[in-house]
């Protein structure tokens, strides 16, 4: 999340967005049907509290420049794909990917599963071209820091399916590392549209940092924190783009490039 003035967003018809619920890719129907853990947990709404290690905390993790002595400045998730490398992320967090880290279940100074840098990013010509709050998301591909390390990211913790526009009111859980503290905090709530193309969620908390953050439904990517607003000027209220065509394409090609 980031205090900055970003474009009104465009908007579409009701009818194209409801044409297209659920799978972010067809042709990938295998990567979001198995293995999906529990995001909500049964944890009250609209409660923000700290994320205890789990499946889907451990997908999560939070995004460094230079290494973990950086700071932390954003927060990214381990998607599913062919490659076992990819990241999603809101894509005004990797304006210079080159020094940016990526460290997966991230606790207390610790990166448990590694280091990981950035070899690749994908976003929209929207974002590139104007930063069209509608394009804040990238996808990315990783490599570990650690030369040694054999097994690829989504081997060592998984990676949550990606789901393409959900309905209105979609139950969202978020999993963000607020830059002051070292543990993520989680937050479950209803949403709604602000617009054709932006979703809000109300969480206390979720303060700069969260940028980025994945947004759950059941189990699925769904979006990340981000988009209008730089996904919010308050603590309380979040936004993130819809998910639509446009990222579904950029997943696939990060997908493919990795």
């Amino acid at each position: 999340m980031i205090h900055r003035t970003l474009h009104r967003p465009a908007r579409r018809t009701r009818a194209r967005r409801a044409s297209r619920i659920l799978l972010a890719l067809a042709a990938m129907a295998a990567l979001v049907s198995v293995d999906v853990p529990d995001a909500v947990a049964g944890a009250p709404l609209g409660v923000t509290a700290q994320a205890l290690p789990d499946a889907t905390a451990d997908r999560v993790g939070a995004l460094f420049t230079g290494g973990l002595d950086g700071g932390h400045f954003c927060t990214a998730s381990v998607v599913r794909s062919d490659g076992h490398d990819v990241i999603a992320t809101a894509a005004h967090c990797v304006g210079d990917p080159g020094s940016t880290f990526f460290a997966p279940g991230y606790r207390d100074g610790r990166a448990p599963y590694g280091l990981w840098r950035i070899t690749g990013v994908h976003v929209a010509p929207g974002w590139t071209n104007g930063q069209d709050p509608d394009a804040d998301i990238a996808f990315a591909t990783v490599v570990p820091v650690d030369e040694g390390q054999r097994r690829s990211v989504e081997d060592l913790v998984g990676g949550f399916p990606v789901a393409a526009e959900q309905p209105d009111d979609a139950t969202v859980t978020v999993i963000g590392y607020p830059r002051t503290q070292e543990t993520p905090l989680r937050c479950a709530n209803t949403t709604a549209l602000l617009s054709e193309t932006q979703r809000r969620i109300g969480c206390p908390d979720l303060t700069g940092g969260t940028s980025g953050s994945p947004w759950l439904v059941d189990g699925a990517l769904a979006g990340v924190l981000g988009g209008y607003e730089g996904g919010g000027t308050v603590p309380e209220v979040s936004y993130s783009a819809v998910m639509g065509d446009q990222a579904v394409e950029l997943y696939r090609e990060a997908a493919d490039a990795g």
